[in-house]
């Protein structure tokens, strides 16, 4: 089983910019994907950015050019460089683990953005 621990969300005004990292541990090899899920109050939670394990990233159309998702294999963390942040990217945000078809997420770490 996977364990994650998210940090980094709080308090931003628009056009700033935060880092969010979600450390893994337990049985983390052979962990596929790992990816950055989000869900604003009274929304669905989505997608936002995934990578693989060979280091392919992809994007949901909102956040590309502003969002930036990176892995670290050696410290078993996965980052969330967020710029240019809008109110509208204000939502809890959920790191997910992707191990043999299996699912595992963190807790979540809120972020809010003031206009």
């Amino acid at each position: 089983q996977v364990q994650l621990v998210e940090s980094g969300g709080g308090l931003v005004q628009a056009g700033g910019s935060l880092r969010l990292s979600c450390a893994a541990s337990g049985s983390i090899f052979s962990i596929n994907v790992m990816a950055w899920h989000r869900q604003a109050p009274g929304k669905h939670r989505e997608l936002v950015a995934r990578i693989t394990d060979s280091g392919m990233t992809s994007y949901v159309n909102s956040v590309k050019g502003r969002f930036t998702i990176s892995r670290d294999n050696a410290k078993n963390t996965v980052y969330l460089q967020m710029n240019s942040l809008k109110p509208e990217d204000t939502a809890v945000y959920y790191c997910n683990a992707i191990k043999m078809g299996v699912d595992s997420w963190g807790q979540g770490t809120q972020v809010t953005v003031s206009s």
